[in-house]
C-alpha cells in the first residue's frame, strides 16, 4: 500500500506536466534544461533531458514555491534516493533498477509548549 501511495505522489509530481504554460527549454552542452511553470508563474518542475531522455536531478516544487520531490533520473530511469516532501512528512523512496526498492517515512512531530 505504502508503495502505490508513493508512486500515485510520483506520478503527480514528477509527471504533472499538463499545464498551460510553455516549458522553458535551454541548452547547456550536451544537456536540455526542462523548466516547467504553474500559472501563476511559480516553477512546477525542473531538469534536464540527455538525447531525449530524463537525466540527472529534477525538482518539483509546489504552487507556493515549496519543494515536494527531488530525485534523479539515469538514461530515462528512475535511480538511487527520491524525496517527497508535504507539510506533516517526507518519505524516502530508493529505486533499483527503476523499480521501488524500499521506502521510509519520517512524520513531523508535534512541538508542545510547556
Amino acid at each position: 500500500m505504502k508503495k502505490i501511495l508513493i508512486l500515485s505522489a510520483l506520478f503527480s509530481s514528477v509527471f504533472a506536466f499538463a499545464q498551460s504554460q510553455k516549458p522553458v527549454l535551454e541548452q547547456e552542452g550536451n544537456l536540455v534544461k526542462a523548466t516547467y511553470y504553474y500559472d501563476n508563474g511559480k516553477i512546477q518542475q525542473q531538469g534536464y533531458f540527455k538525447d531525449g531522455k530524463l537525466t540527472g536531478v529534477w525538482i518539483a516544487y509546489d504552487e507556493q514555491g515549496n519543494k515536494k520531490s527531488s530525485g534523479e533520473y539515469n538514461n530515462g530511469q528512475k535511480t538511487g534516493k527520491w524525496f517527497f516532501w508535504n507539510q506533516k512528512s517526507l518519505a524516502e523512496v530508493d529505486y533499483a533498477n527503476s523499480r521501488v526498492a524500499s521506502v521510509k517515512n519520517w512524520k513531523q512531530e508535534a512541538i508542545v509548549n510547556k
